[in-house]
């Protein structure tokens, strides 16, 4: 249709971009266009319908400049029009204002079908998480698209199973799965990380509810639907038009059609573990862990380490930042500094005497569990949750029961002693947390650094 436009003296060149939208300029094809029409070698374009070649009327008014600049005759084979007489670029504008707006009534159509799909259960699309794959089932007699397990859920509980175990990494867990051959195209932590975050592999009870709520994001299902059976999907996480992450309370979280494959004390105590993590990575500095402990002798403010690829070095912030201290701390050896500091530490953990109960093994998890359970209860009934103050206490009440009787069976208590295991490899954030739990400050002056211990 669009060669019939064209006279047979004319030498003609095509355009075509398959696969992409009209709503992008960044296509191939449409790119090299307007390269030529730059360089003087296009008279006239020819398209079949405005919506396929842009559909933005501000991307439009700029090409529409770029071509009347260049001398570019316009047209197109289904919206008849003139562009070289007023009343043709007149209906030009017309005709892309409603293509721009039939773009943005289809995009709202197609989220707020995406959304009910999620509210109802059914899986919203796209390739299916590792472990599941999609399927149809039948709902109120209509058919919608679901995750069944494969052959990788077994895979997926060994995940969160090791990332579980005290002092298992992403990495570890990663490196595990690489040496086991597990199939994927590689595992890294970020891999790992994707798969305990999602919501779709745990099943989910009034303890996912609590946790939810708490992260402040929009529930769809009530309280009372939350079996322990099935899973759950988080939409709305990213904007894609904005390109940015959304915040808590613009995202929505559902309960799925499909079961849960992971216990939700197991998940939310892996979900705890990567929050910790979080706060790790944000505590420990990258020069030294004790960054933010360290403050000067003289003005009192914070001593900052840095690193100039050659050494570490101390400099008092007030002197540099505030210009009200003169002091130098450029005899104190970090290296040194932090050896002390943790030798400190290690005396500190060698005499401390634990007492705990002569429990079984499998009792002292159903213990951990219980009062894991009791927290988040406590926590939500603190916040004032949305599940009410009665029912909340009635569930914390029936788990003091159940942590009475593990410790009745527990048998009669003893004392031990433990010591700190300073061999034990650690990375920065994790001696950034030990250190902040036992030191107050490091105050330094001269070459000298006194520690205020909080302990």
């Amino acid at each position: 249709m669009c060669r019939r436009e064209v006279v047979d003296s004319d030498e003609i060149k095509v355009y075509c971009d398959k696969g992409y939208s009209g709503k992008n300029l960044k296509r191939p094809a449409f790119t090299e266009m307007m390269e030529d029409v730059k360089r003087g070698l296009v008279n006239k374009l020819i398209v079949y319908r405005l919506d396929r070649f842009s559909r933005s009327i501000a991307d439009f008014g700029m090409i529409w400049k770029i071509l009347e600049k260049n001398g570019v005759e316009f047209v197109s084979v289904n919206e008849k029009f003139d562009t070289t007489s007023p009343i043709g670029v007149a209906m030009l504008n017309i005709i892309m204002t409603f293509a721009q707006l039939e773009r943005q009534t289809i995009a709202e159509r197609v989220t707020d079908n995406y959304y009910a799909r999620a509210r109802m259960g059914s899986w919203t699309g796209g390739p299916a998480p590792y472990g599941f794959k999609t399927g149809r089932v039948s709902v109120n007699g209509k058919p919608a698209s679901t995750l069944i397990p494969d052959e990788n859920a077994d895979t997926v509980k060994e995940i969160f199973c090791e990332y579980a175990k005290e002092g298992a990494s992403l990495g570890c867990v990663a490196r595990l799965l690489n040496e086991k051959g597990v199939k994927n195209k590689k595992w890294d932590s970020a891999a790992v990380s994707r798969i305990l975050h999602n919501p779709v592999y745990v099943c989910c009870d009034m303890q996912i509810y609590l946790y939810m709520e708490k992260a402040g994001v929009i529930i769809e299902n009530p309280a009372r639907e939350f079996d322990g059976e099935r899973a759950g999907m988080l939409t709305g996480k990213r904007s894609r038009s904005k390109e940015m992450y959304l915040p808590p309370n613009e995202r929505h979280f559902a309960l799925a059609l499909h079961k849960g494959l992971i216990d939700p004390t197991l998940w939310l105590k892996c979900m705890d573990k990567l929050d910790k993590n979080r706060q790790i990575g944000n505590r420990g500095g990258k020069n030294s862990w004790l960054t933010g402990l360290i403050k000067c002798g003289g003005c009192g403010y914070a001593v900052k380490i840095v690193n100039n690829r050659t050494r570490r070095y101390l400099v008092c912030s007030g002197r540099t930042n505030y210009k009200i201290c003169k002091k130098s701390f450029a005899d104190i050896d970090i290296d040194k500094l932090e050896t002390a500091v943790f030798g400190g530490i290690k005396a500190l953990c060698e005499n401390i005497a634990l007492e705990e109960r002569d429990i079984k093994i499998k009792d002292k998890q159903a213990l951990y569990d219980t009062e894991c359970k009791i927290s988040r209860l406590t926590e939500a009934l603190a916040e004032g949750s949305a599940l009410g103050a009665k029912y909340i206490t009635k569930e914390i009440e029936k788990l003091a029961a159940q942590r009475e009787r593990l410790l009745k069976s527990g048998g009669t208590r003893i004392t031990r002693t433990t010591t700190f295991n300073a061999d034990k490899p650690m990375s920065c954030g994790e001696k950034a947390i030990i250190a902040a739990a036992f030191i107050e400050k490091i105050v330094l002056d001269g070459d000298t650094a006194d520690v205020v211990w909080q302990v």
